[in-house]
């Protein structure tokens, strides 16, 4: 196998825009070539087979997601308050908005894990992880919490995303914003009336 690093990470993106586009049955190593702009064949040097691709797509589309540290630590230079959470749940909107292709292909791996256990199991390891450093995040930020908050943020925040970027036309009567301040509302449990 290939060792150039800085060609890996740009194979394993290039397949992460193949699933956003063409779905997992579009991703072949020939496709992961061609949107890489590398000589064919080129894929196939660096993954074993298209599981291994598959699974580093899986892990690195969460790299890809994640926020800057610097950008967080700005964030997070505030008092913690249930409006601290409304800018979190904001800009974790933005970020996958700002990525589209990367939400999606995730949601194209979410989907093909259902019929490969294998991919299922590491994709189910790294969204737990995941989850758990939220969750941990969340507790040792000193924010808002009655020990479910960051379980009801997450399952929320991801249905909205699903519906956003699948289809859209379905909120054109709402502003995104006023969204996620609605479900940030109802996860702190605060009613409307407070915001």
């Amino acid at each position: 196998m290939a060792r150039n690093p800085a060609r890996r990470a740009a194979l394993v993106d290039a397949a992460i825009e193949v699933l956003a586009h063409e779905g997992a049955r579009g991703l072949t190593f020939r496709a992961v070539d061609a949107q890489a702009a590398v000589p064919a064949g080129t894929a196939s040097n660096y993954f074993a087979d298209r599981d291994d691709l598959l699974n580093q797509a899986g892990r690195h589309i969460h790299v890809r997601l994640a926020p800057e540290e610097s950008a967080l630590a700005e964030l997070m230079d505030a008092p913690r308050s249930r409006e601290l959470v409304y800018r979190l749940m904001r800009d974790l909107v933005a970020r996958m908005l700002g990525d589209r292709a990367g939400y999606l292909a995730l949601l194209e791996l979410r989907l093909e894990a259902t019929r490969r256990p294998a991919l299922r199991a590491a994709l189910t390891r790294t969204l737990r992880e995941n989850l758990k450093r939220n969750v941990d995040f969340h507790r040792e930020a000193g924010l808002p919490d009655d020990g479910d908050t960051v379980l009801r943020l997450y399952f929320s925040i991801t249905g909205l995303l699903v519906e956003y970027l699948t289809a859209p036309g379905v909120l054109d009567e709402h502003e995104l914003d006023d969204l996620v301040g609605i479900l940030v509302d109802s996860a702190l449990g605060i009613g409307p009336h407070h915001r």
